[in-house]
This record gives structure tokens, C-alpha cells and sequence, in this order.
């Protein structure tokens, strides 16, 4: 998911903004000018949390609940109450969705390339590639109270998920701390908690780096990107796997913006959305670039 330029309103002059690395991204938060105390606060709480989500939920961390529970596939083996409950909110957008968010395209995301953190990715140092590898078997995995079971060889990926999960926890955290509002923009994984003024969001064009597309006007819920246009190491190789495939998508989408109540929702709807395409606007509030320079969209654009 690539990064949403934040632009402050006139009716928000006074914010402040705080920024720093995590899940391989730069997170912001933007929050009202409040008293010391309470920024200084929701700003621990806040990197607290994606620093905890991201030992916990990394595939590649020797340490991360995540990859021992891959390690450990086709057999029973106990997990947090957090992990057990991203899964299962994973499973029912699996469900909802007809597979289209696939939770199992590890294999899948090595095979294509995808075989290690993005900053090696995008630098060329991946192994070779394979054949595409099936995804489809998130239905298979078994889970119960305080326990999992992964289908044998296979294993989990809960990416984009997993960084819009952690920012819909953060942006709570932060109002919690005593912010009157709260923004929290992981890579472009966008939650704003509390009633925050309206703000415009641009959505950059896909082909022209640092080049806006339109701009949204957004005061509560989430936004989050698909695109194949960012994250790629050669011609049609990136990271939005299809599931019906096992390989990179090559459907006629270069971006898709999505709105939804939660940041987690919004990653979701926006694979499905990209691998959907058109027919998309009928039932989200999204924008859809195509490859022929269209911005197709079912929400309010501000001018």
C-alpha cells in the first residue's frame, strides 16, 4: 500500500505531526494541538503499538508469534488473543469477499519474488522466481479458542491487514490519551479517530511519481490503496498476488482507493476492489485508475 498525501485544511490550522519507521513504512500521526502531556503520550502509545504489532505479526522477524505459528503448519499451536482475533476477522473478509483476500498467499508472495523484506525487494535482492504457487486455502485453516492450525505447507501473510489493523488500534489509542482527534497514516493506510475536521487526502497518480490524481475530502473512517504500480522488481512482477492464480494480478487496475469504517476493512476492500475493477464503483466508495489514464469514481471528489 503506497503513501496518501495528508494536506491541512484551513479549519485545522493548528495540528501537529509526529512521524517515524515501522512495518517497513513511515507512519505519521496528526492530531489537534493539545497539552504536552496528552501529545507526548498518544505519541508513545502509538509507536508502542506498531512496535509491538509488527514483533508480533512480521513473517520475517526469528521472533514474531507469526512466523512460528507458520512454522509450525498442520499442527495445533497456541496463539495471543490478538493474533486469534486478526485471524479471524482475516477468515470472515476471506469469506466475504469469495477468496479475493486470501490470508494464505505466502507461498504465492515468495514465489513471485516476494521472498524478503520490501527494501530488499525493490533492490533486486530476491531469489529467483518460481512457477506460481495456489493460494484458496484459508477455508482449510482450523482455529478455536487460544489455538490454531495451519493446513499443512502452507502459510500465512497478513501484510496490508495487518499494518490497517494496527492503525485503526493506534488512532483509538491516541484519542484515548487525551487527543481530541486523532489521524494515523501508516504508508497510506489512513484511520482518523474521533471527530477530526474535514481534511483532503490526494490520491497520487499511478503512473507519475509525487503526481495528484484528485483529492478527497475525508473526516471519519479509513482510506487504504491497492496498486501495482508500487512495490514492483520487473514487468508484471509486484506484490498484489491473485489468488485465482497464484501469481501477480494482471487485471486491467493500476490503483484502487477504497473508504470503509476501519483501516482493516478498507485494505481489504482494496484488493478486491483492484482485482474486481469497474464493476467495484456499484458497491464501495472507491476510485479506480486504469492503465489508459481514467479515474473512475463512486465517492465525492473535492475541487
Amino acid at each position: 500500500m503506497e503513501r496518501m498525501e495528508i494536506v491541512a485544511m484551513d479549519e485545522r490550522s493548528a495540528v501537529v505531526e509526529t512521524t517515524f519507521r515501522a512495518m517497513g513504512t513511515t507512519v505519521s500521526l496528526v492530531s489537534a494541538t493539545a497539552a504536552e502531556p496528552a501529545s507526548r503520550a498518544a505519541d508513545e502509545r502509538v509507536r508502542a503499538i506498531f512496535l509491538r504489532e509488527e514483533q508480533r505479526l512480521s513473517r520475517l522477524g526469528d521472533d514474531s508469534e507469526l512466523r512460528r505459528v507458520n512454522a509450525s503448519a498442520g499442527r495445533w499451536v497456541p496463539i495471543s488473543d490478538d493474533l486469534e482475533r486478526l485471524v479471524r476477522f482475516a477468515l470472515t473478509q476471506a469469506d466475504r469477499t469469495g477468496g479475493l483476500f486470501d490470508p494464505t498467499m505466502l507461498d504465492a508472495m515468495i514465489a513471485a519474488g516476494h521472498d524478503q523484506d520490501v527494501g530488499a525487494v525493490l533492490a533486486g535482492e530476491r531469489g529467483a522466481l518460481h512457477p506460481p504457487r495456489p493460494c484458496g486455502r484459508w477455508s482449510e485453516i482450523e482455529v478455536r479458542r487460544g489455538s490454531i492450525r495451519l493446513p499443512p505447507d502452507v502459510g500465512l501473510d497478513l501484510g496490508g491487514v495487518a499494518k490497517g489493523w494496527t492503525a485503526d488500534l493506534a488512532a483509538a489509542e491516541a484519542v484515548r490519551a487525551g487527543l481530541a482527534w486523532a489521524l494515523v497514516d501508516a504508508g497510506g493506510d489512513l484511520r482518523i479517530a474521533a471527530d477530526a475536521p474535514p481534511d483532503r487526502c490526494a490520491i497520487e497518480d499511478p503512473m507519475i511519481a509525487n503526481e495528484e490524481a484528485a483529492r478527497l475530502r475525508i473526516a471519519a473512517g479509513a482510506l487504504a490503496s491497492s496498486s501495482t504500480t508500487r512495490r514492483t522488481w520487473g514487468s508484471g512482477l509486484h506484490h498484489v498476488i491473485d489468488p485465482r492464480t497464484g501469481a501477480p494480478s494482471s487485471a486491467p487496475v493500476l490503483r484502487a482507493t477504497v473508504w470503509a469504517p476501519s483501516c482493516a476493512e478498507a485494505e481489504v476492500l482494496a484488493t478486491w476492489a483492484l482485482l474486481t475493477g469497474p464493476r467495484a464503483l456499484d458497491r464501495l466508495q472507491c476510485a479506480i485508475a486504469t492503465p489508459d489514464g481514467d479515474l473512475m469514481v463512486s465517492f465525492e471528489v473535492a475541487a
